[in-house]
């Protein structure tokens, strides 16, 4: 699996492209903006793009999916059940702090411990309600895509409508430091980290 980070969006959010070199089949998280040098990146390769997942609704992870989605028409999009109101409000997705008025219906959403198959990669989905309601994480083999969830040695802010401290504490507990600890954590913002560091010096949890 090759991994890479780049940086998009007004925000700078981690968007992360995905490819089974097996089988040249990926994925895209998060893309936060339009990009051009990723974009074609994606085009001057043989990788089929299949899906585009939002760990969550907010607009500085999702204001590039329309224009992903047109360039790469046959991508599905992907998302948490528990996500949908916020992807269908533009307040609510911050879409309209931004000038814009997103409103997105993903082609198939997803719950707590579902699964997708990109090539040789199983995806599982972790729901990881607190930043948003409708959290997720995504966990293929050691690493994690945990959006705004889990940061190095932070977490994701509470203090938006539909927040809960204690739901995101709970989630990360639950779902994210049962995992093994050389997990490597991937996220939203900031540098990549793992579960063991996490564990043992994140102040928040």
């Amino acid at each position: 699996m090759k991994i890479m980070r780049i940086p998009t969006g007004a925000l700078s959010v981690n968007t992360y492209y995905v490819v089974d070199e097996a089988t040249n089949k990926g994925f895209l998280v998060d893309p936060g903006g339009y990009d051009s040098s990723l974009m074609q990146m994606i085009k001057a390769s043989d990788v089929s793009l299949d899906y585009i997942i939002l760990t969550h609704g907010h607009h500085d992870h999702m204001g590039g999916v329309l224009d992903f989605m047109k360039e790469f028409p046959n991508a599905k999009l992907v998302a948490s059940i528990h996500e949908k109101g916020i992807l269908e409000d533009a307040e609510a997705n911050f879409s309209n702090y931004f000038g814009e008025n997103v409103k997105l219906t993903p082609d198939i959403y997803v719950d707590d411990n579902d699964t997708l198959e990109v090539g040789g990669l199983t995806l599982k989905f972790l729901h990881t309600p607190g930043h948003t309601p409708g959290g997720l994480c995504i966990l293929s083999g050691d690493s994690l895509f945990s959006g705004d969830t889990l940061f190095r040695q932070s977490i994701g802010r509470t203090d938006f409508p539909g927040s809960s401290f204690p739901a995101l504490k709970k989630a990360i507990h639950e779902k994210l430091f049962v995992l093994p600890e050389s997990t490597t954590v991937y996220p939203g913002h900031m540098e990549p980290t793992d579960i063991g560091f996490e564990k043992r010096n994140n102040p928040f949890v």
